[in-house]
């Protein structure tokens, strides 16, 4: 990509595309698309960025989780296509692979087992919209590529306790506890599940490496993967217990951790193999404390700034 490349950013106001516009205006990037969802409706009836959440927010909106992103990626993906774009980089997320697939999870596991049932329906949204960029690949000889980040977090999340992920939630639990001198914090579930997490700048950094990679190795990733399917994420994970205690003692909560077991886990561990991301030369830059010190002051930031 070149200075002057028109590049669109689809939700630009979110965490993740807000991560890769803050990446390419720091890369020079001048003509950067970007439009909010008064402006340009991606769904009939869809805000203009992927509906994402935790595991309540997929239980409590199955329908639309499924339905406001194949409207979204359908039209993408689709007008893409007809307007000649040269690369195309789909997001979905690591919920696309089987519920009790090996660990790590190779790319290849796609679609070799059942699903996690929590989030079915934003899984299953997401593996079509893998499917139809490489099926545009074969029948048009585009050039779509589908990136699968692991759990990402960072400035611009989502902080609502009802629709949250998990790591924005605990900031905001640990912060408000704290505020009221509560004696203890309860988390869902047993606290065993293991987590791989990524800074979303990170992710955005991943993303600009892979779309300015030579014509020939990007054509290269297009034929060798079948889907073209890349993950990316860090290589390790953390339990959800070490998580919570890690945002507390960031968060500066004292108190007591309660782990509410009548609450669901979750898929048991989500750890990508990045093997093929690593190939490239890309590592991420930002360790998981220090990312959730720099998620915990935006997430400050954004409280002072709703009392202005």
């Amino acid at each position: 990509m070149s200075p002057d490349s028109s590049i669109y950013v689809a939700g630009h106001r979110g965490l993740v595309g807000s991560a890769l516009v803050r990446r390419l205006e720091a890369a020079g990037h001048r003509n950067i698309l970007k439009r909010t969802h008064a402006e340009l409706e991606l769904g009939d009836a869809a805000a203009a960025a992927a509906k994402v959440g935790g595991i309540l927010a997929n239980n409590s909106y199955p329908a639309q989780f499924i339905a406001e992103n194949l409207a979204i990626q359908t039209n993408v993906i689709h007008e893409a296509y007809r307007a000649g774009v040269k690369r195309l980089v789909f997001l979905g997320s690591s919920c696309i692979y089987p519920r009790d697939c090996p660990q790590p999870i190779k790319e290849e596991y796609l679609l070799t087992g059942p699903l996690e049932a929590t989030n079915r329906p934003y899984a299953i949204a997401k593996i079509a919209g893998i499917e139809m960029c490489w099926s545009y690949n074969r029948q048009y000889g585009t050039r779509f590529l589908s990136v699968m980040p692991t759990n990402l977090y960072g400035p611009g999340d989502n902080y609502d306790l009802q629709t949250s992920h998990v790591l924005p939630a605990l900031i905001r639990k640990m912060h408000e506890a704290k505020e009221r001198s509560d004696r203890e914090v309860v988390v869902w579930g047993t606290g065993t599940p293991r987590r791989e997490f990524l800074y979303s700048d990170d992710m955005a950094d991943a993303c600009l490496m892979l779309m300015n990679l030579s014509d020939d190795l990007f054509e290269a990733m297009l034929e060798q993967y079948q889907p073209p399917l890349i993950n990316v994420g860090c290589g390790e994970d953390v339990t959800i217990r070490d998580l919570a205690e890690t945002v507390a003692k960031v968060v500066g909560f004292p108190g007591k951790l309660v782990f509410d077991t009548t609450k669901p886990d979750g898929t048991m561990r989500k750890l990508l193999d990045v093997g093929r991301m690593f190939s490239l030369g890309w590592r991420p830059a930002v360790s998981l404390s220090e990312g959730i010190r720099l998620a915990y002051g935006d997430f400050q930031g954004s409280l002072r700034a709703a009392v202005a």
